[in-house]
């Protein structure tokens, strides 16, 4: 396996300082560290069909390596619990007991140890925008809807200007979503309509706080993991060490600026996985 020290080369270099340290942490109290990683676009590559989404080979693989070694891992995402196990393929797999997927922003929990999903009752406004969206995308006809019972998703990457369509489309949907007591998260060419109160951030501390760890690792490559970075930032503030890494892509700038880390999209997350792995007694 190898100490901490072994093929040093092997490992990135994290940008930051505070970077630097949230790598040091993870390799010197693997015991001690959660390893939280985004799902599409993170270990999974973006397709044009988000139901065509599945992990990349390597990501069971990556995760199965390095989860006995570490506290905790955790794939916290926007889809629901149970298809975020499906498309990644995590149920049932040895080395992987402890893995939990925290589903539409961490309203539901899937434990791998259980099988099971816990998850509150919908907000009833999600039920309001369902019935209401095509009418409002009538002028859309190549948006596609995804329904993520917690959630509705408009996609507009199959438009002939997908982006052009997005920026059309933000102001009618944030009213939309306003008027039924929901926010609207953009993401790479995706709107979502959801209830307030729950993001990536949110279930982060949580985690972070039910686990009791003491370094984090978050990586993700979207807008919606903008507040798992800044929970990062406040869990820094607090005196646990954080790295954060970025899954790398040309449609979005934002997390690749704030980055400790920056890797070549999900396989890159999975080579950084490996190389963890390899580095942990």
């Amino acid at each position: 396996m190898g100490s901490p020290h072994t093929h040093a080369t092997d490992l990135p270099e994290p940008a930051t300082e505070q970077g630097r340290d949230g790598l040091r942490a993870l390799l010197a109290r693997p015991g001690g560290a959660v390893v939280a990683l985004d799902f599409d676009g993170t270990l999974a590559p973006i397709v044009a069909d988000p139901r065509q989404a599945r992990a990349h080979p390597g990501a069971v693989p990556a995760l199965t390596a390095l989860a006995p070694k570490v506290a905790a891992v955790a794939v916290i995402t926007g889809r629901p619990a149970a298809v975020a196990v499906r498309y990644g393929g995590f149920a049932d797999v040895p080395g992987l007991d402890r893995l939990v997927v925290l589903g539409h922003y961490g309203a539901e929990r899937w434990d791998a140890a259980t099988g099971e999903i816990t998850a509150p009752d919908p907000h009833p406004g999600v039920a309001e925008v369902r019935a209401a969206l095509p009418a409002l995308l009538t002028g859309f006809q190549d948006a596609w809807v995804e329904d993520k019972g917690f959630a509705v998703a408009v996609h507009t990457r199959r438009a002939a200007d997908p982006q052009a369509a997005f920026e059309a489309l933000r102001t009618p949907l944030g009213d939309l979503a306003t008027r039924h007591g929901l926010i609207v998260e953009p993401g790479r060419l995706v709107l979502e309509l959801r209830p307030p109160g729950i993001d990536k951030g949110v279930a982060l501390k949580r985690y972070v706080r039910e686990t009791g760890v003491e370094a984090v690792l978050y990586a993700g490559d979207d807008l919606g993991d903008l507040p798992a970075y800044a929970a990062v930032g406040d869990l820094r503030a607090d005196g646990t060490p954080g790295l954060l890494v970025c899954s790398g892509s040309d449609e979005v700038t934002e997390l690749r600026d704030r980055a400790d880390l920056v890797v070549p999209g999900p396989e890159g997350v999975v080579h950084l996985l490996h190389t963890l792995a390899a580095h942990l007694p």
